[in-house]
């Protein structure tokens, strides 16, 4: 009996959040699969599953991978966001404050809920309309981690998913006795372990 309630303890529900085009899919299949997304396919909505090691304790991360509006659902039972904007994209970076308060609303206004704020596309540096700056101060305002990364060259992208598991184990923590809220029934996705 012990060993399931351990086991389950080691489950994180992640949830992947940003406008459309931002490379939400693309960042999750690196993370998943190590390979890059070439054509842009707006996702419906994926899940996928993932063992990984984290400080050495073995983990089950499950990512839900939004299609960019909102997901009420999964929003409520996440543990864990990833708010992902384009570097390239104005318009993307200015839609982050949305989510975060969608996120906040859905999971009751607990301002400490575990959020990583991630620039994507860091590799098109030539075509950057968001500062690292912006990027870098948003995140301060919001109290929450920051990073650019790039799916295409596999720039931090395994670092904005395990520094989120930290985050989520620092909230568990900080908040032992609310324990984890039953998961959505899943529509279609794939695991992958």
């Amino acid at each position: 009996m012990a060993q399931k309630a351990a086991s389950s303890h080691n489950e994180y529900r992640i949830v992947v959040v940003g406008a459309g085009g931002v490379g939400k899919s693309a960042l999750t299949v690196m993370f998943i699969q190590g390979t890059f997304l070439t054509k842009y396919d707006p996702t419906i909505e994926d899940s996928y599953m993932k063992q990984v090691e984290v400080d050495g304790v073995a983990c089950t991360l499950d990512i839900m991978d939004t299609a960019g509006q909102e997901e009420f659902g999964y929003m409520k039972t996440g543990q864990g966001f990833l708010i992902v904007y384009s570097i390239t994209t104005l318009t993307s970076f200015e839609a982050v404050t949305k989510f975060r308060n969608q996120i906040l609303r859905v999971q009751e206004d607990r301002l400490d809920i575990p959020i990583i704020l991630v620039g994507n596309k860091k590799d098109l540096e030539e075509d950057r309309e968001v500062p690292t700056e912006d990027g870098q101060a948003l995140s301060e305002k919001f109290n929450c981690d920051f990073l650019e990364a790039s799916a295409k060259t596999n720039t931090n992208v395994n670092e904005a998913f395990f520094r989120l598991v930290h985050r989520i184990n620092k909230w568990r923590e900080k908040h032992p006795q609310q324990a984890p809220k039953p998961k959505p029934k899943k529509k279609k996705g794939c695991s992958l372990f």
